[in-house]
C-alpha cells in the first residue's frame, strides 16, 4: 500500500535527494562584520604604536653617558654644535685615534668648526675628516660605512642626540653589522627629555622621530639597506 504524500518532506529526482540551500548573511549583517573587523585592526594597531611609542621614549630617556668610552674611530652625526663638541672632546681624551664628522654643509670649513665648538684646529689637521655628502640619517650611515672600511676600523663610537640614536643605531647596524659601534648620547640642555610628557614640544619631537625609527625599521625589514 503506498504511503500518503508529505508535502513537506524532501523531494527526490532520479534518486537523488534535494537538500535546502543555505540562507547567505544579509549584506547588512556583513557590512557590520566588516566594520567591526576594520575597528578592530585600527585599535590593534594604534595600541601596538602607542605601545612601541612609550617603550621608544623609555629608552630614549634612560641613555647614560659611558664614563669611559673607546674604540678605534668616532663618528659624530651633525645637527648641533653640542655633538660636535662632545665628539671632540672624546678625540681630543685619547678615546679612539681618529674622527668623522658627518653630514658637513658643503660650504662649512674647518675653521668654522673650530670657531664654533672652540677647539683646536690642529686636530683637524691630523685626525678629523668631513663627510659632506650626507644630509640624512640613511646617508651618514652609507658614508660612515665607506669610511669604515676604508681605515679598516672595527669598532666606532656613535655621538648623537639621546632622541635621535635609536635611529641612528638602526641606520649604522644594518649597513656595517660587523662594526662594533658604542653609544654616546648628548642630552641637549634644553630638552626635557625625562619629563617629555609634560612638554608638547618634546612630545611632539620623541613622536616625530619614533615615526622616522618605524619607517626605517620598515624599510630595512622589507628592502634592506643600500649598499655603501
Amino acid at each position: 500500500m503506498m504511503e500518503p504524500h508529505d508535502p513537506a518532506a524532501p523531494q527526490e529526482a532520479n534518486g537523488d535527494v534535494a537538500f535546502t540551500a543555505t540562507t547567505p548573511a544579509p549584506p547588512r549583517k556583513r557590512r557590520r562584520i566588516a566594520v567591526v573587523a576594520v575597528v578592530f585592526l585600527l585599535v590593534a594597531c594604534l595600541g601596538f604604536l602607542a605601545g612601541g611609542f612609550l617603550r621608544f621614549a623609555s629608552a630614549v630617556t634612560q641613555y647614560r653617558e659611558n664614563a669611559s668610552p673607546s674604540a678605534d674611530a668616532i663618528v659624530v652625526l651633525t645637527g648641533g654644535s653640542e655633538r660636535v663638541k662632545k665628539a671632540l672632546t672624546l678625540l681630543d681624551e685619547g678615546r679612539a685615534g681618529r674622527l668623522l664628522i658627518s653630514g658637513v654643509h658643503p660650504e662649512t670649513t674647518a675653521k668654522q668648526i673650530v670657531r664654533r665648538t672652540e677647539s683646536d684646529l690642529a686636530l683637524f689637521a691630523c685626525c678629523i675628516d668631513l663627510d659632506r655628502n650626507a644630509n640624512n640619517t640613511l646617508e651618514n650611515a652609507s658614508e660612515t660605512a665607506k669610511w669604515v672600511r676604508s681605515n679598516g676600523f672595527s669598532s666606532v663610537i656613535v655621538v648623537t642626540s639621546a632622541y635621535h640614536m635609536p635611529r641612528a643605531l638602526l641606520e649604522l647596524r644594518s649597513v656595517m653589522p660587523e662594526t662594533t659601534l658604542v653609544a654616546v648620547a648628548v642630552q641637549g640642555v634644553d630638552l626635557e627629555l625625562n619629563s617629555w610628557f609634560r612638554h608638547a614640544g618634546v612630545s611632539l619631537l620623541l613622536v616625530r622621530e619614533y615615526m622616522k625609527y618605524m619607517f626605517a625599521w620598515v624599510r630595512i625589514s622589507t628592502m634592506g639597506s643600500p649598499a655603501p
